[in-house]
């Protein structure tokens, strides 16, 4: 499994036989990352603004780092679709302070994006976010749940779950309402399993939530859950990223897999 340490500006790496290592010294203050549908490595950089490749040769390639002619703002998350569009958020948390990448100056709003690594094609697929953060898409790809974490520093900041229909030819997305609110804290990273329950970080722990929004139960943890992802043989074991430590549980579903 690997994990951004985004502060000391690395992404490390844990194995049962090995335990925790460094897997990226410098990872450009990297966040979100996936694996495309080669199983290539894709990151989100704070600092560079832009995601990148890893390619099954080792080397890297840049992905995306404007748009419209302007540079990205601070990608934060991604996923990919089963078509091998990958699709990103681009909010300013990374620009805001030196913890999280350096102080930098944004050149457009903040927005969601599709890109189409063949073609190049870049789309601003809804930009009425205050702070886009974590995304996740439904088992069938029908639904796009995107996280709102809110304005930097607002006293009040919208902090909840949307939900976006997606086009059949998966290039246009509609709606974009109120899916659901995490309380205590508010929702960061988040997964989906088989089922369609979606599996999110809270200051308590994480919580799921089933496909018409409703909380089924909560794994407490003593520490803030801020990002986590289904891996294992089984792609059923839950990992965790709280606060200083990374946690770990097996369940009895199973994580959304992609052809």
């Amino acid at each position: 499994m690997l994990f951004s340490d985004i502060p000391n500006n690395r992404t490390m790496r844990w194995s049962e036989r090995h335990g925790v290592t460094i897997f990226r010294e410098s990872s450009d203050y990297g966040n979100g990352q996936t694996r495309d549908r080669q199983g290539r490595l894709i990151t989100c950089h704070h600092r560079s603004r832009c995601l990148t490749r890893v390619e099954h040769d080792g080397t890297t390639t840049t992905l995306v780092n404007h748009a419209d002619g302007k540079r990205l703002n601070a990608p934060n998350d991604v996923v990919v679709k089963s078509d091998g569009s990958v699709w990103f958020s681009d909010p300013l948390y990374g620009l805001m302070n030196d913890y999280e990448g350096g102080r930098q100056l944004s050149e457009q709003p903040v927005a969601l994006y599709r890109l189409d690594p063949a073609s190049g094609d870049l789309r601003r697929m809804a930009s009425d976010f205050d702070g886009p953060n974590g995304l996740a898409f439904s088992p069938d790809e029908r639904k796009l749940y995107v996280v709102e974490s809110g304005a930097p520093g607002a006293a009040a900041p919208r902090q909840y779950i949307r939900v976006f229909d997606v086009s059949e030819d998966g290039l246009t997305i509609s709606g974009g309402e109120m899916f659901h609110k995490i309380t205590p804290g508010w929702a960061d990273g988040f997964r989906v399993d088989e089922h369609g329950n979606l599996w999110c970080g809270a200051a308590d722990g994480v919580h799921c939530v089933s496909p018409d929004g409703t909380l089924l139960g909560k794994v407490l943890v003593p520490k803030r859950v801020s990002n986590l992802c289904f891996g294992d043989r089984f792609h059923s074991r839950l990992f965790l990223c709280a606060s200083t430590s990374i946690y770990a549980l097996f369940t009895n579903t199973r994580g959304v897999q992609r052809p």
